[in-house]
């Protein structure tokens, strides 16, 4: 508790700097999430799993650790792996507890062993704690020589990058967004204040500042869907700018996007008059993000459309927009389940093949989830 009070006081005195007695909800969000001390992702505790605040598809079997694997492993010809001097990088972006990244290199160890040979794998991480136990998890391939950890910055002055695939899973949605309101057929930006009587934070209504990149994207979603009166909405300025950086210092290469969302007509549609934010915490959703300021979890659903357009814009053609479900399918899910005669519904197998039903099946992750893949170039 006394960590909520700390980010709270951060925050108020922030506000109270400002000329307008507020700041956007953007710059509240990576407050929560961002600051270096106590932001959520900044900090100690636990996200994901049991222990924490949400499940991921990377808690479920290991699974989709070893359909990545395939995947990379398929992208370029066996000729090619013969040749000395090709090789491979892959660079995961906000890897978290490493998880995803021992699932994908044991996988490609195990079973790729001529693939394993040529990679190297870079973690671009800003938390100190994901970075202690990103080494713990991925010791034996740290030993190997495989592993490194950069900054985006120390990344971008290596580039441009030859024969890369970078890779996140739930990355873009954790990004801060701006909440805009249409007041009257004008949109205009939440903000955030703090109420003296109530000594709690409220919401305020700000001027979108005219021709900035907010009121460009804007008005490029209002030529594209239909935007109601009262309708609440979010802004991801962060996420095509991310694609745009990344792609920018590829040469020849990849993007391989995991996130839930879809295009820009489902994420505007009419049926979600009050946007997509959600909060979480003990894995309890709650739509309340200004509750224990950098203990939960926020997210925002990802825009895909603008992630594509952001793409094109630097030479990356769209090569899919999937469903995980598909994806999944398409990259040998369905090869791993196997035969089981055992009654034990604890087996190894049994647990197994219930984790591919979970993942395809349950509570319609799979189908919240989609897969961007963005090509430059070729990996041979």
């Amino acid at each position: 508790m006394p960590n909520i009070h700390k980010l709270q006081e951060i925050i108020r005195e922030s506000i109270q700097q400002s000329p307008q007695q507020a700041i956007s909800f953007r710059d509240y969000m990576e407050l929560c999430l961002y600051h270096p001390e106590l932001g959520y992702y900044t900090s100690d505790r636990d996200k994901v799993g049991k222990t924490g605040d949400f499940y991921t598809s990377t808690s479920i079997g290991g699974l989709l650790g070893e359909v990545l694997a395939q995947y990379m492993a398929g992208q370029t010809s066996q000729e090619a792996w013969g040749t000395a001097a090709q090789s491979l990088t892959l660079v995961e972006w906000g890897g978290g507890n490493g998880g995803l990244a021992q699932q994908l290199l044991d996988e490609l160890k195990r079973s790729y062993g001529d693939v394993y040979a040529r990679i190297s794998y870079i973690s671009v991480e800003i938390s100190p704690h994901h970075r202690r136990l990103q080494a713990e998890k991925l010791a034996e391939h740290l030993s190997d020589g495989r592993v490194s950890w950069m900054t985006e910055a120390e990344w971008e002055a290596c580039g441009p990058w030859q024969r890369a695939i970078v890779f996140s899973n739930e990355f873009h949605d954790a990004l801060p967004v701006h909440q805009i309101q249409i007041k009257q057929g004008q949109a205009q930006e939440i903000g955030v204040a703090w109420d003296e009587s109530e000594e709690q934070f409220k919401e305020v209504l700000l001027p979108v500042q005219p021709e900035s990149t907010l009121d460009t994207y804007i008005r490029g979603l209002e030529a594209e869907v239909r935007l109601l009166d009262n309708q609440r909405f979010e802004v991801n300025l962060e996420a095509p700018a991310w694609i745009s950086r990344v792609g920018q210092n590829l040469d020849s290469g990849q993007i391989v996007a995991i996130d839930y969302g879809d295009c820009a007509a489902e994420i505007y549609g009419e049926h979600r008059i009050n946007g997509t934010l959600m909060c979480y915490s003990n894995h309890v959703a709650a739509d309340d993000p200004y509750t224990a300021p950098g203990e939960q979890d926020m997210t925002a659903h990802v825009n895909f459309t603008a992630l594509i357009r952001a793409g094109l814009e630097v030479g990356m053609h769209a090569e899919k927009l999937m469903t995980q479900k598909q994806f999944l399918v398409e990259n040998g899910l369905l090869d791993k389940l196997q035969d089981s005669y055992s009654t034990d519904p604890f087996s190894p197998v049994a647990r197994r093949n219930r984790a591919v039903r979970q993942l395809l099946l349950s509570d319609q992750m799979s189908e919240l989830f989609k897969v961007l893949i963005l090509k430059k170039g070729e990996l041979l």
